[in-house]
């Protein structure tokens, strides 16, 4: 049996991780700015992550959701506390495509409607209900006909105007676009669709998957404009690479048995990850790192004057690099010569997505390597446009 070829990948076997680098089976070390798609939150391999992790693997990995799991109730009260939500309740599951179809469920059993407003140019994930609120071709099959999803762009008056055709049980939004490009929802767009859909009578849904739990120098990049919306569904950097994931419940939302369910969600293992993972930012300070180093990176990044460059944007450590020539050619460059990952979405977006661990000194010899790769293609384009 062979693999199902669907991802591109580089030539490159990782054996190993530790903080923000990883290790390759020739002992070949990269900087890793990409963290598996924001997955690593607090840094490969953490020792404490690891620790626990282990503890709770010599006494129970799993049992199912039919008996009582103190480590979900711990979990929920600290995440609670470090978000900010102390008074909305959790569901857990294992990915955030799971977070998303039961948020989109959540809503349609609460309104009694079916409608669904998706913004373009968003990703929700790959399961069924995730890929209908997602516009993109590519991974829509006929199964998934968006028959009961409006897309729109982000106007308020757009989305009112859908609002008033009915039957809209949510309105679903990313704190920040990650695979769209690092699209940044304009704060007082957010503020205007919070009080929109309360007006309405229709739940709003923030999806902080990938910019959420401490990536933008807030817990999840929504607390940047004030906003509280009725279910946030978070994953990624929850368990630091261990399948884990969640749905954050507000009080309006009423509970009945039976109406969500999981096999391995909230697993004892998955608990202990993400516990861990809360403890360590509380610790090392995470989330104040991602805001003052990433502030004065994107400040860096912009500094660079290039006409490679079209736009730098981001918050925190979300970060994306709009370039007027084929991101491939800059991040292989930067791969293949300066062992550095880095990821891309968009139109020829580079996107930055450290582990929040990262250093000064881990940027400050991105920052060198970028400009120096800047140059390098900056020459091949001027002598290609000569020899022409």
């Amino acid at each position: 049996m062979k693999l199902f070829d669907v991802y591109s990948t580089f030539p490159i076997h990782i054996i190993k991780g530790k903080g923000c680098y990883v290790y390759d089976d020739s002992g070949n070390s990269y900087l890793d700015f990409y963290g598996g798609h924001a997955v690593i939150s607090i840094g490969h391999s953490h020792p404490y992550l690891v620790k626990c992790m282990g503890e709770q693997m010599q006494n129970l990995m799993f049992y199912s959701n039919s008996v009582v799991n103190k480590l979900q109730e711990a979990l929920a009260y600290e995440l609670g506390e470090i978000s900010g939500y102390s008074d909305y309740s959790a569901f857990f599951v294992n990915s955030g495509a799971e977070a998303n179809e039961n948020a989109l469920k959540l809503a349609s059993f609460h309104t009694g409607k079916k409608k669904v407003i998706a913004f373009r140019n968003s990703f929700h994930g790959r399961t069924s209900a995730a890929v209908e609120v997602t516009d993109n071709p590519l991974i829509t099959a006929p199964i998934n006909s968006n028959a009961n999803v409006y897309f729109s762009e982000m106007d308020i008056n757009e989305v009112e105007r859908l609002l008033q055709q009915g039957d809209v049980c949510a309105v679903i939004i990313e704190g920040i676009s990650g695979v769209g490009g690092i699209k940044i929802p304009d704060d007082d767009f957010l503020v205007a669709l919070r009080n929109l859909t309360r007006k309405h009578g229709v739940v709003l849904i923030l999806d902080e998957i990938q910019s959420g739990y401490g990536r933008t120098g807030k817990f999840f990049a929504h607390q940047w404009c004030g906003i509280k919306p009725d279910i946030i569904t978070v994953a990624k950097g929850i368990a630091n690479g261990y399948p884990f994931s969640g749905v954050l419940i507000s009080e309006i939302f009423k509970p009945r048995k039976g109406m969500l369910g999981t096999t391995f969600g909230g697993n004892h293992l998955g608990c202990a990850a993400a516990l861990a993972v809360i403890e360590v930012m509380k610790k090392e300070k995470l989330i104040e790192n991602a805001d003052k180093l990433g502030g004065d990176f994107i400040h860096r990044l912009r500094a660079l004057k290039s006409p490679l460059i079209k736009e730098v944007r981001g918050r925190g450590l979300m970060i994306g690099i709009e370039f007027s020539v084929p991101v491939s050619s800059v991040r292989n460059s930067l791969l293949s010569t300066y062992h550095i990952f880095t990821g891309y979405s968009g139109t020829n977006v580079l996107r930055i997505l450290p582990p929040l661990c990262v250093s000064k000194a881990d940027v400050d010899y991105f920052i060198e390597s970028f400009a120096a790769c800047l140059h390098e293609i900056e020459y091949k384009e001027s002598k290609s446009a000569s020899d022409r």
